[in-house]
């Protein structure tokens, strides 16, 4: 519940742009494990990572200054797919911190890579492909989203990991 009232003051209040974040820079959101966080073996559960992540992802796109355009033009994001790799657990009262950017877009999806952090370690890192829909809940092209953030030039290409994922999914863009 405490993520959930977490995400809603993220997202209802959300924090100031970071001054020269571009689309493709690394947002930064600090957070503690709470007791709510654990499940029965007293390691955060698996759905709360995802939680924690959905927190970070709206944080990245106020550091962006994106919350303002997307409210104007009525956009709003919706995950179209998500994938976990989990190296550590972390457990009661540590502290980390979630490192989300873009991989890149296409017109279907934008491509997103969340790590979680505790120091220098990499304890978990989640791959999202993000779609964001108008008010009549069509989809929005990720060049006019990338666009909306000051973004004007073509996708990177995606790391080959997320490609493959991508592809083995049917996320990608297909042109007819």
């Amino acid at each position: 519940m405490f993520r959930t009232i977490q995400l809603a003051l993220a997202t209802s209040r959300p924090r100031r742009p970071v001054p020269g974040l571009d689309l493709l820079g690394t947002s930064v959101t600090r957070m503690r494990v709470n007791i709510g966080d654990l499940d029965l073996y007293r390691h955060v559960n698996n759905g709360i990572y995802l939680q924690m992540m959905d927190v970070a992802r709206i944080n990245y796109i106020a550091d962006l200054g994106l919350m303002p355009e997307l409210g104007r033009r009525g956009w709003y994001p919706v995950v179209a797919n998500s994938t976990m790799y989990y190296r550590r657990s972390l457990t009661l009262g540590q502290r980390f911190e979630i490192r989300t950017r873009t991989l890149g877009w296409d017109d279907r999806c934008v491509f997103l890579e969340q790590t979680f952090h505790r120091g220098d370690e990499q304890i978990v890192r989640g791959v999202v492909a993000g779609r964001f829909l108008s008010r009549d809940h069509s989809r929005v092209a990720g060049s006019d989203v990338a666009a909306a953030a000051g973004h004007t030039e073509a996708s990177p290409v995606l790391p080959a990991d997320v490609a493959a994922w991508a592809d083995a999914f049917d996320i990608v863009h297909r042109p007819r």
